[in-house]
């Protein structure tokens, strides 16, 4: 129990004749010692309450805080509310918040302007309970004199130091009453309350940093309650079902989602499930999702939390690992050919236009890579590009490969869920349909409506999807052929045949053979260890002497066989045979005499007219006439 006499009479020597007694608590007697320097009126101590306009804003500031705080000032004051003390509470800086207490302390509280708006710091009242827990962090008791002003010698204050979750001081608890009943176990009433009031505000704070991590995700969560309605959800919740919250909120959640086998599992211990393809129904139709839902009861009854992400997330995923995307583009295009110039130019402008692409060409003649360079020059470069190449699909799965399929539409119980086909994985970029000509004829008519619409069923539902995509399609077959003998439905070619791209073989390009062939070298010699090699003008004019019938895709792997099966750094008769195997030109030139009678008979039918005769012999214009000159036929001395 602390002497108020003894009190009075140390604090008259200090204050009189500035002498200090080391009775005096430390951070009491910096206090006093601040106050002599500043030179604040001993015999003072009023408070001084700032305009309301100031004190608003300083309401404003500190609203967490008063929030947090007043449920836990009334339950103390509850206990105290007969004793004669006061609850107070102080902003960081020492701005008086809230006070509360009976009408016979609030009373004494005016006397002193001790009340809401006024500043309770050291230099404007002197050393209190308030200023010496927020100038030195610390929890403090002062009755009677050890306050610097006399006018609150008749008070005993207990003052602890409000922490906020960074451990900076967001404000202090104070209470005050008569100075004869003080007490120390007032004190410990103080830290507790101002302990509980920093337990609150973590609280408070973690769950604003949930709340904002959550109304900041992408995906859509909802929390359910036992009945399965919504009893919280996220912005992106309240966008995807196009609802507000009283809307929402006043469903079963279960009748939007009703792939979901609810009964089964939502309340087990174990009930958290996932999904990927889930039809989710809203305001504007139905969204396909995948759904997460877990279960919980960490506050005391049971609820259901469910994450939803659109289908095109998981779509981006899916893309992602399989490599749904352009590697080239018409850069990586190289030529020297002037139509196949033409070809490149036309495939570029065609880039930018919507309707739908035919690329025909002989296997090996680079189709995907013209493919995919226009994917990548076009307006849906960054989106997916989806290559299916169509002679290896199953006859059975087609349907479910191309337009995908519905949870249990698969016979045998095959894939619980439903799954998305190819057209839906190439939403928003370019669905490129390879050897289109080898797809069943009873299948093209279901390909025709998506060709036509950009819509699609998946197999086993009713729901129709619409697509926003690019269709390039491409064969190595005259698909118009086919389409006039009735061997491909016509009116599917004509849809497919919008814009019409047909690359040449490499035997009609001769200058490409050389192009290529140094570029693949190139490639190769500046592998990681590689030993250096160059083309021997025998290598090279073989190659030019070649029909390449594998085209671009053959020249290529010639050129990397030849370079890792010959030890020598220069190619040149022998890696020639290994490039282009047993049609070697030596080998043709066995056959040279009965090869050059018939070039000739053939010239000679036809007056001298290269191109008519290369048409005779069923090879190109290029190619007759490298062979015209390999042989020395005169053609002009043919001419009539």
């Amino acid at each position: 129990m602390k002497d108020l006499r003894k009190l009075e009479e140390i604090w008259a020597k200090f204050v009189y004749e500035g002498e200090l007694d080391p009775s005096v608590q430390p951070a009491v007697a910096e206090g006093w010692k601040r106050c002599r320097a500043a030179g604040v009126n001993p015999i003072g101590g009023l408070g001084r309450r700032v305009d309301d306009e100031v004190f608003r804003s300083i309401r404003e500031a500190n609203a967490q805080l008063i929030y947090t705080a007043m449920p836990i000032m009334q339950s103390v004051f509850d206990i105290v509310r007969r004793t004669g003390f006061l609850m107070v509470l102080t902003d960081s800086v020492g701005y008086v918040l809230e006070t509360m207490g009976d009408e016979s302390i609030m009373a004494k509280t005016e006397d002193l302007r001790f009340v809401p708006g006024a500043l309770w710091d050291n230099q404007s009242v002197g050393t209190n309970a308030i200023s010496v827990a927020l100038d030195y962090n610390t929890a403090i008791q002062m009755a009677g004199a050890e306050h610097y002003c006399r006018t609150h010698h008749g008070w005993t204050c207990s003052a602890a130091p409000i922490h906020g979750e960074n451990g900076e001081i967001v404000g202090c608890l104070n209470m005050s009453g008569e100075a004869a009943d003080v007490h120390d176990h007032t004190l410990a009433v103080v830290l507790a309350a101002a302990i509980g009031i920093e337990g609150k505000l973590s609280l408070l704070h973690s769950a604003e940093l949930m709340r904002s991590a959550l109304e900041g995700s992408a995906d859509s969560i909802v929390l359910l309650d036992q009945g399965c309605r919504p009893v919280w959800a996220n912005s992106s919740a309240y966008k995807l079902f196009g609802m507000d919250k009283g809307q929402l909120s006043s469903l079963d959640f279960r009748a939007l989602l009703p792939d979901v086998d609810w009964a089964a599992r939502a309340w087990r211990r174990d009930g958290g499930f996932f999904a990927d393809d889930v039809r989710v129904t809203t305001s504007g139709g139905v969204v396909r999702c995948s759904v997460a839902v877990t279960s919980s009861s960490a506050l005391g009854s049971p609820t259901l939390n469910v994450v939803l992400k659109k289908q095109k997330h998981l779509i981006a995923s899916v893309n992602k690992l399989s490599g749904n995307r352009a590697l080239y583009t018409f850069d990586d295009i190289f030529t020297a050919d002037p139509e196949m110039k033409k070809t490149v130019s036309l495939a570029a402008r065609y880039a930018h236009y919507d309707g739908n692409i035919l690329i025909e060409g002989e296997s090996g003649t680079g189709k995907e890579l013209v493919a995919q360079a226009i994917h990548n020059a076009g307006s849906r470069s960054g989106g997916p590009f989806v290559a299916v190449n169509c002679a290896s699909l199953h006859r059975d799965m087609l349907d479910a490969e191309l337009f995908g399929y519905e949870s249990g539409a698969l016979p045998g119980g095959q894939a619980r869920g439903g799954s998305p086909g190819k057209f839906e994985l190439a939403h928003g970029g370019t669905l490129f349909l390879d050897e289109i000509s080898e797809l069943p004829l009873e299948f093209q008519a279901r390909l025709l409506h998506a060709v036509e619409t950009h819509r699609i069923t998946r197999l086993g539902g009713t729901q129709e999807i619409e697509l926003y995509i690019r269709l390039i399609a491409s064969t190595n077959r005259h698909l118009g052929e086919l389409a006039a003998s009735g061997r491909f439905r016509g009116d599917l070619y004509y849809r497919l045949n919008v814009l019409r791209l047909e690359i040449p073989p490499l035997r009609s390009r001769p200058g490409d053979i050389r192009v290529c062939a140094e570029r693949f070298l190139a490639r190769l010699n500046a592998a990681p260890g590689a030993e250096p090699k160059t083309m021997s003008a025998e290598f090279l004019d073989g190659l030019l002497e070649y029909d390449w019938p594998g085209n671009v895709r053959e020249l290529q792997n010639g050129i990397e066989r030849a370079f890792y099966s010959t030890p020598e750094s220069v190619l040149g008769a022998q890696s020639l045979h290994l490039a282009v195997g047993d049609s070697a030109p030596a080998a043709e030139e066995a056959a040279a005499p009965a090869e050059s009678g018939e070039i000739l008979a053939a010239l000679t039918l036809c007056g001298g007219d290269v191109e008519q005769a290369a048409g005779r012999l069923g090879v190109s214009r290029a190619t007759l006439y490298r062979r015209i000159k390999r042989y020395g036929i005169d053609v002009r001395g043919l001419r009539q």
